[in-house]
């Protein structure tokens, strides 16, 4: 069977192809994903589907990275080319994806597979074949284990959950429920938001699990009228979130949404307009509209040289996740490996990457940046000042 094949290259052309996962070109060398020109690095993703999004995201702003680099020459002398395959946020297709890229020896590391149950999935089988495997999208407590071989940059959602629940409890609301997804990600979340509230001696005033396609939507939405809380926590993703939001404005106004940071990657914020004003986003990386950080800066001038001119959430934190990455890659030297990679990434202390710090602790688990903020969207689909 043929599955649908996203490739940057390294003059920056972006192609769908019907052909089989990965040509082999690279997969006679000793090393693999590595040929004298060009290094391949691996990623399956959502490119279509309810999550499709995060997909856009990778490809627009790891792809813009890579391009920055390679304008630059490369890294020592070789251009880094980002191979994608979609899985349709289907952890089943995801697992076959990444068997394919180990089976055909066609990456050299892995960056940014999309979605908790989908890292669930091929963890285990990273872990045995010892491919490096920076910035998982997902920041799920249970997958941050002792792995030798995964690198996450982004905080986890136990800590976004922490701060939301903290906050809103902190404004005074008593009744805080929750709506979350209903698959690994969202259960996990859930069950952080319940012990936090625990905590806080509290309990949630509802708890109600949405499907991922939205198809028990109204049964939902139902549920939260009914209990009329002063805040619900969204620990949903992808365009179910934007139905659910919609939905909660208009049958339940008043309540105060706030959302983790994968609830509305950046084609949900374009199609929720002005309905998602008022909502509370936590964020992994600084607001992508605000050039105050070099950071930011850098991220939108290599968004502006691919042709992009609309910035987001996701594309920022891909962004940061390539030039993790591209360091990785420095250290490792010339002659590259699986191992001297690992061992590279492994190396990152501190650094500094203009104002958003990256740091990896001296044994796994892996974890780069601790960085969240709170951001509330305005009318116009951006974080308000």
């Amino acid at each position: 069977m043929q599955r649908r094949k996203w490739i940057l290259t390294g003059s920056g052309a972006a192609a769908w192809m019907c052909a089989p996962i990965f040509i082999r070109s690279a997969a006679a060398q000793d090393v693999p994903g590595l040929s004298a020109k060009s290094v391949s690095i691996g990623c399956s993703a959502a490119m279509s589907g309810p999550l499709a999004g995060f997909g856009t995201d990778i490809a627009q702003g790891a792809g813009a990275a890579f391009e920055q680099v390679n304008a630059q020459g490369g890294v020592h002398g070789r251009s880094i080319q980002l191979q994608m395959v979609d899985d349709a946020y289907v952890p089943e297709r995801t697992l076959a994806n990444v068997k394919q890229i180990l089976g055909s020896g066609s990456a050299l590391a892995l960056l940014s597979c999309v979605g908790t149950p989908n890292n669930t999935a091929i963890l285990p089988l990273v872990e045995e074949a010892g491919i490096p495997y920076v910035a998982p999208i997902t920041g799920a407590s249970s997958l941050r284990k002792n792995s030798r071989n995964v690198f996450h940059v982004r905080a986890s959602y136990t800590d976004e959950v922490q701060r939301l629940i903290k906050r809103l409890a902190g404004m005074g609301l008593k009744s805080i429920g929750i709506v979350f997804q209903d698959n690994g990600y969202g259960r996990e979340a859930q069950a952080d938001a319940l012990r936090t509230l625990a905590g806080l001696g509290m309990t949630p005033s509802l708890e109600a699990a949405v499907a991922t396609d939205g198809g028990n939507l109204p049964a939902v939405l139902a549920q939260v009228a009914d209990a009329r809380p002063a805040a619900v926590l969204l620990a949903t993703a992808g365009a179910v979130s934007v139905e659910l939001v919609r939905g909660l404005k208009k049958q339940a106004p008043g309540v105060l949404l706030a959302g983790l940071s994968v609830t509305m990657p950046g084609d949900a914020l374009a199609k929720l307009g002005e309905q998602g004003s008022g909502l509370a986003i936590a964020m992994v990386v600084p607001d992508p509209n605000r050039p105050r950080m070099q950071l930011v800066r850098d991220y939108q001038s290599a968004m502006r040289a691919k042709g992009h001119t609309a910035f987001s959430q996701g594309s920022l934190e891909a962004y940061v996740n390539a030039r993790v990455l591209i360091e990785g890659l420095e250290r490792a030297g010339r002659e590259p490996t699986p191992a001297k990679l690992r061992i590279a990434l492994a190396s990152i202390r501190q650094w500094d990457l203009g104002g958003f710090m990256v740091d990896f602790s001296a044994q796994a688990p892996y974890v780069g940046s601790r960085f969240i903020e709170l951001g509330v969207l305005g009318s116009s689909g951006r974080f308000l000042a």
